[in-house]
Protein backbone atom coordinates (compact mmCIF):
# COMPACT_ATOMS: atom_id res chain seq x y z
CA UNK A 1 0.00 0.00 0.00
CA UNK A 2 1.13 3.68 -0.79
CA UNK A 3 1.59 4.24 3.15
CA UNK A 4 5.05 2.19 3.07
CA UNK A 5 6.12 4.74 1.28
CA UNK A 6 7.42 8.14 3.03
CA UNK A 7 9.42 10.99 1.47
CA UNK A 8 12.89 11.70 3.32
CA UNK A 9 13.76 15.70 2.86
CA UNK A 10 17.29 16.99 2.49
CA UNK A 11 18.30 20.66 2.41
CA UNK A 12 15.68 23.37 2.34
CA UNK A 13 12.99 23.32 -0.08
CA UNK A 14 13.66 25.97 -2.57
CA UNK A 15 16.93 25.93 -2.72
CA UNK A 16 19.58 23.52 -5.68
CA UNK A 17 20.63 21.48 -2.50
CA UNK A 18 16.87 20.32 -1.79
CA UNK A 19 16.41 16.93 -2.80
CA UNK A 20 13.29 14.11 -1.51
CA UNK A 21 14.43 10.73 -1.44
CA UNK A 22 11.85 7.82 -1.39
CA UNK A 23 11.55 5.47 1.78
CA UNK A 24 10.02 2.25 1.68
CA UNK A 25 9.26 1.12 5.08
CA UNK A 26 12.69 3.92 6.22
CA UNK A 27 15.07 2.17 3.53
CA UNK A 28 16.03 4.69 0.66
CA UNK A 29 14.42 3.31 -2.82
CA UNK A 30 14.31 4.46 -6.86
CA UNK A 31 11.51 6.32 -7.68
CA UNK A 32 12.12 5.41 -11.37
CA UNK A 33 13.15 1.91 -10.86
CA UNK A 34 11.88 0.07 -7.35
CA UNK A 35 8.94 1.18 -7.11
CA UNK A 36 6.44 -0.78 -8.91
CA UNK A 37 4.18 0.51 -11.55
CA UNK A 38 1.68 -1.65 -10.82
CA UNK A 39 -0.19 -1.48 -7.80
CA UNK A 40 -3.08 -3.79 -8.57
CA UNK A 41 -2.35 -5.15 -12.33
CA UNK A 42 -5.78 -7.73 -12.08
CA UNK A 43 -7.80 -4.41 -11.63
CA UNK A 44 -5.85 -2.07 -13.60
CA UNK A 45 -4.26 0.38 -10.69
CA UNK A 46 -1.18 1.48 -11.02
CA UNK A 47 1.69 3.52 -8.95
CA UNK A 48 1.91 7.13 -9.54
CA UNK A 49 4.64 9.67 -7.74
CA UNK A 50 3.74 12.71 -7.25
CA UNK A 51 6.30 15.69 -8.01
CA UNK A 52 4.18 18.60 -8.02
CA UNK A 53 1.18 19.34 -6.19
CA UNK A 54 -1.48 21.08 -7.37
CA UNK A 55 -1.54 25.02 -7.33
CA UNK A 56 2.49 24.99 -7.07
CA UNK A 57 4.90 26.51 -8.67
CA UNK A 58 8.08 24.54 -8.28
CA UNK A 59 9.12 22.33 -11.36
CA UNK A 60 10.10 19.31 -9.22
CA UNK A 61 11.06 16.36 -10.74
CA UNK A 62 12.56 12.60 -10.02
CA UNK A 63 16.55 12.98 -10.64
CA UNK A 64 17.18 10.68 -13.38
CA UNK A 65 21.10 11.26 -13.33
CA UNK A 66 21.56 11.18 -9.46
CA UNK A 67 21.76 7.89 -7.51
CA UNK A 68 18.35 6.42 -6.49
CA UNK A 69 16.79 9.28 -8.33
CA UNK A 70 15.89 11.47 -5.32
CA UNK A 71 13.22 14.62 -7.00
CA UNK A 72 15.03 17.89 -7.06
CA UNK A 73 13.89 21.36 -8.71
CA UNK A 74 14.97 21.21 -11.97
CA UNK A 75 17.52 23.95 -13.06
CA UNK A 76 18.10 26.16 -15.99
CA UNK A 77 21.06 28.59 -16.11
CA UNK A 78 21.82 27.76 -12.79
CA UNK A 79 18.33 29.58 -11.44
CA UNK A 80 15.54 27.13 -9.76
CA UNK A 81 13.06 26.74 -12.45
CA UNK A 82 8.98 27.61 -11.53
CA UNK A 83 6.58 27.69 -13.91
CA UNK A 84 4.29 31.22 -14.11
CA UNK A 85 0.79 31.38 -13.70
CA UNK A 86 -1.15 31.75 -16.95
CA UNK A 87 -4.67 33.14 -16.60
CA UNK A 88 -6.93 32.20 -15.12
CA UNK A 89 -4.54 29.10 -13.78
CA UNK A 90 -2.37 28.91 -10.26
CA UNK A 91 0.89 26.82 -10.76
CA UNK A 92 0.19 23.55 -12.15
CA UNK A 93 -3.71 22.36 -12.15
CA UNK A 94 -3.40 18.71 -11.34
CA UNK A 95 -1.36 16.74 -9.13
CA UNK A 96 1.47 16.17 -11.82
CA UNK A 97 4.36 13.57 -11.74
CA UNK A 98 5.28 10.28 -13.27
CA UNK A 99 5.10 6.56 -13.40
CA UNK A 100 7.65 4.78 -11.89
CA UNK A 101 9.33 1.89 -14.07
CA UNK A 102 8.33 3.49 -16.84
CA UNK A 103 10.69 5.36 -19.80
CA UNK A 104 10.09 7.16 -22.74
CA UNK A 105 13.33 5.99 -24.98
CA UNK A 106 15.06 8.73 -27.41
CA UNK A 107 16.06 6.47 -29.70
CA UNK A 108 12.57 5.39 -30.67
CA UNK A 109 10.45 6.96 -33.20
CA UNK A 110 6.77 6.63 -32.41
CA UNK A 111 4.61 5.54 -35.15
CA UNK A 112 1.66 8.05 -34.79
CA UNK A 113 3.49 11.42 -33.57
CA UNK A 114 6.39 10.95 -35.70
CA UNK A 115 8.80 11.99 -32.69
CA UNK A 116 11.36 10.46 -30.34
CA UNK A 117 10.83 9.98 -26.58
CA UNK A 118 11.95 12.63 -24.60
CA UNK A 119 14.32 10.43 -21.95
CA UNK A 120 11.87 10.45 -19.17
CA UNK A 121 9.73 8.48 -16.99
CA UNK A 122 6.03 8.83 -18.56
CA UNK A 123 4.91 12.15 -17.39
CA UNK A 124 1.25 12.17 -15.22
CA UNK A 125 -1.63 14.35 -14.60
CA UNK A 126 -3.88 13.08 -11.39
CA UNK A 127 -7.49 14.94 -11.57
CA UNK A 128 -8.63 14.35 -7.71
CA UNK A 129 -9.81 17.05 -5.65
CA UNK A 130 -6.99 15.91 -2.85
CA UNK A 131 -4.06 18.34 -3.18
CA UNK A 132 -1.06 15.69 -3.06
CA UNK A 133 2.76 16.65 -1.62
CA UNK A 134 6.31 16.09 -2.86
CA UNK A 135 7.42 12.34 -2.91
CA UNK A 136 3.51 10.93 -2.55
CA UNK A 137 3.31 7.39 -4.16
CA UNK A 138 -0.45 7.56 -4.94
CA UNK A 139 -2.46 4.18 -6.87
CA UNK A 140 -4.37 5.55 -9.32
CA UNK A 141 -6.06 4.56 -12.36
CA UNK A 142 -5.77 5.71 -16.21
CA UNK A 143 -8.25 7.95 -18.18
CA UNK A 144 -6.53 9.04 -21.25
CA UNK A 145 -3.65 10.54 -22.80
CA UNK A 146 -2.31 13.44 -24.71
CA UNK A 147 0.60 13.87 -26.41
CA UNK A 148 2.99 16.73 -26.53
CA UNK A 149 5.45 17.59 -29.03
CA UNK A 150 7.87 19.50 -26.60
CA UNK A 151 10.98 20.74 -28.68
CA UNK A 152 10.33 17.71 -31.22
CA UNK A 153 9.88 14.84 -28.70
CA UNK A 154 6.91 13.47 -27.78
CA UNK A 155 6.19 14.18 -24.04
CA UNK A 156 3.28 11.60 -23.12
CA UNK A 157 1.04 13.37 -20.52
CA UNK A 158 -1.01 10.31 -18.94
CA UNK A 159 -4.41 11.25 -17.22
CA UNK A 160 -5.36 9.39 -13.95
CA UNK A 161 -7.26 9.58 -11.05
CA UNK A 162 -6.45 8.72 -7.47
CA UNK A 163 -8.61 5.24 -6.90
CA UNK A 164 -9.73 6.93 -3.39
CA UNK A 165 -11.27 10.03 -4.92
CA UNK A 166 -14.94 10.40 -4.18
CA UNK A 167 -15.67 10.51 -8.31
CA UNK A 168 -13.26 7.61 -9.20
CA UNK A 169 -15.83 5.08 -9.39
CA UNK A 170 -17.79 6.88 -12.28
CA UNK A 171 -14.74 7.97 -13.99
CA UNK A 172 -13.50 4.83 -15.91
CA UNK A 173 -12.60 6.28 -19.29
CA UNK A 174 -11.87 9.64 -20.98
CA UNK A 175 -15.29 10.70 -21.92
CA UNK A 176 -16.34 10.62 -18.31
CA UNK A 177 -13.97 13.50 -17.87
CA UNK A 178 -16.00 15.38 -19.87
CA UNK A 179 -18.80 14.48 -18.64
CA UNK A 180 -17.90 14.85 -14.74
CA UNK A 181 -15.43 17.42 -14.56
CA UNK A 182 -16.66 19.88 -17.68
CA UNK A 183 -14.15 22.06 -19.63
CA UNK A 184 -10.88 19.99 -17.81
CA UNK A 185 -9.33 18.21 -20.60
CA UNK A 186 -9.50 21.49 -22.96
CA UNK A 187 -8.17 23.24 -19.34
CA UNK A 188 -5.20 20.55 -19.82
CA UNK A 189 -4.58 21.46 -23.26
CA UNK A 190 -4.24 25.25 -22.46
CA UNK A 191 -2.09 24.79 -19.81
CA UNK A 192 0.69 22.52 -21.93
CA UNK A 193 0.16 25.03 -25.19
CA UNK A 194 0.70 28.02 -23.28
CA UNK A 195 3.02 27.57 -20.47
CA UNK A 196 6.09 28.07 -21.86
CA UNK A 197 4.84 31.56 -23.19
CA UNK A 198 5.86 34.04 -19.89
CA UNK A 199 9.46 32.58 -20.59
CA UNK A 200 9.72 33.93 -24.31
CA UNK A 201 9.41 30.46 -25.76
CA UNK A 202 6.84 29.44 -28.43
CA UNK A 203 3.33 27.71 -27.59
CA UNK A 204 3.97 23.61 -27.23
CA UNK A 205 2.36 21.80 -30.01
CA UNK A 206 0.35 18.59 -29.83
CA UNK A 207 -0.20 15.58 -31.77
CA UNK A 208 -3.51 14.21 -32.69
CA UNK A 209 -4.84 17.92 -33.03
CA UNK A 210 -4.79 17.89 -28.89
CA UNK A 211 -7.24 15.34 -29.03
CA UNK A 212 -7.30 13.18 -25.35
CA UNK A 213 -6.71 9.78 -26.64
CA UNK A 214 -8.97 7.40 -24.57
CA UNK A 215 -7.60 4.37 -21.65
CA UNK A 216 -7.26 1.50 -24.09
CA UNK A 217 -4.48 3.87 -25.99
CA UNK A 218 -3.02 5.11 -23.05
CA UNK A 219 -2.46 1.55 -21.47
CA UNK A 220 -0.96 0.68 -24.95
CA UNK A 221 1.67 3.80 -24.77
CA UNK A 222 2.20 2.85 -20.10
CA UNK A 223 3.34 -0.92 -21.41
CA UNK A 224 5.39 0.31 -24.06
CA UNK A 225 7.64 2.82 -21.99
CA UNK A 226 7.41 0.22 -19.25
CA UNK A 227 9.05 -2.40 -21.54
CA UNK A 228 11.34 0.39 -23.02
CA UNK A 229 12.49 0.66 -19.13
CA UNK A 230 12.78 -3.55 -18.49
CA UNK A 231 15.41 -3.06 -21.54
CA UNK A 232 17.18 -0.50 -19.73
CA UNK A 233 17.34 -1.37 -16.40
CA UNK A 234 18.53 -5.09 -17.45
CA UNK A 235 20.81 -3.91 -19.23
CA UNK A 236 19.77 -4.42 -22.35
CA UNK A 237 20.26 -1.19 -23.45
CA UNK A 238 24.12 -0.33 -21.83
CA UNK A 239 24.89 1.98 -24.53
CA UNK A 240 21.74 4.18 -23.27
CA UNK A 241 22.43 4.23 -19.92
CA UNK A 242 25.43 6.05 -20.81
CA UNK A 243 24.66 8.00 -23.74
CA UNK A 244 21.25 9.66 -21.51
CA UNK A 245 23.21 10.07 -18.65
CA UNK A 246 20.96 7.56 -16.91
CA UNK A 247 21.12 6.19 -13.24
CA UNK A 248 19.91 2.81 -13.22
CA UNK A 249 21.19 2.17 -9.11
CA UNK A 250 18.10 0.14 -7.50
CA UNK A 251 17.95 -1.55 -4.62
CA UNK A 252 15.76 -4.59 -5.81
CA UNK A 253 16.05 -6.00 -9.17
CA UNK A 254 19.26 -8.57 -8.58
CA UNK A 255 19.57 -9.01 -12.54
CA UNK A 256 20.25 -5.28 -13.15
CA UNK A 257 23.68 -4.05 -13.53
CA UNK A 258 22.43 -1.28 -11.09
CA UNK A 259 21.47 -3.21 -8.43
CA UNK A 260 23.31 -1.94 -5.20
CA UNK A 261 23.63 -3.48 -2.35
CA UNK A 262 22.81 -1.56 0.74
CA UNK A 263 25.78 -1.63 2.31
CA UNK A 264 27.34 -0.32 -0.57
CA UNK A 265 29.27 3.27 0.43
CA UNK A 266 26.96 4.76 -2.42
CA UNK A 267 23.86 3.56 -0.92
CA UNK A 268 24.91 4.39 2.81
CA UNK A 269 26.00 7.79 1.52
CA UNK A 270 22.72 8.68 1.33
CA UNK A 271 22.15 11.89 3.67
CA UNK A 272 19.86 11.81 6.15
CA UNK A 273 16.50 13.96 6.42
CA UNK A 274 17.34 17.36 7.63
CA UNK A 275 13.51 18.95 7.34
CA UNK A 276 15.28 22.31 6.91
CA UNK A 277 12.61 25.33 6.85
CA UNK A 278 11.85 26.32 2.88
CA UNK A 279 13.84 29.47 1.54
CA UNK A 280 12.12 32.09 0.03
CA UNK A 281 10.69 32.44 -3.29
CA UNK A 282 11.03 36.03 -5.01
CA UNK A 283 8.08 37.51 -5.61
CA UNK A 284 7.64 37.59 -8.73
CA UNK A 285 7.03 33.61 -8.95
CA UNK A 286 3.27 35.17 -7.91
CA UNK A 287 2.99 36.77 -10.83
CA UNK A 288 0.05 36.48 -12.74
CA UNK A 289 0.21 36.49 -16.81
CA UNK A 290 -2.49 37.11 -18.79
CA UNK A 291 -1.56 35.24 -22.52
CA UNK A 292 -3.53 37.30 -25.61
CA UNK A 293 -4.66 35.83 -28.38
CA UNK A 294 -2.02 37.37 -30.33
CA UNK A 295 0.73 35.44 -28.49
CA UNK A 296 -0.18 31.80 -29.52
Amino acid sequence: MASQYTPRLVGAPNTLEHRVFIEQNGNVVSPFHDIPLFADRNNGILNMIVEVPRWTNAKMEISKEEAFNPIKQDIKKGRLRYVRNCFPHHGYIWNYGAFPQTWEDPSHTHAETKANGDNDPLDVCEIGEQVGYVGQVKQVKVLGIMALLDEGETDWKVIVVDVQDPLASKLNDIEDVERHLPGLIRATNEWFRIYKIPDGKPENQFAFSGEAKNKKYATEIIHECHEAWRRLITGESPAKTQSYDLSIRNVTIPNSPGYTSKNDHEYTSIPPASRLAPAPIEPSISKWFYISSAQV
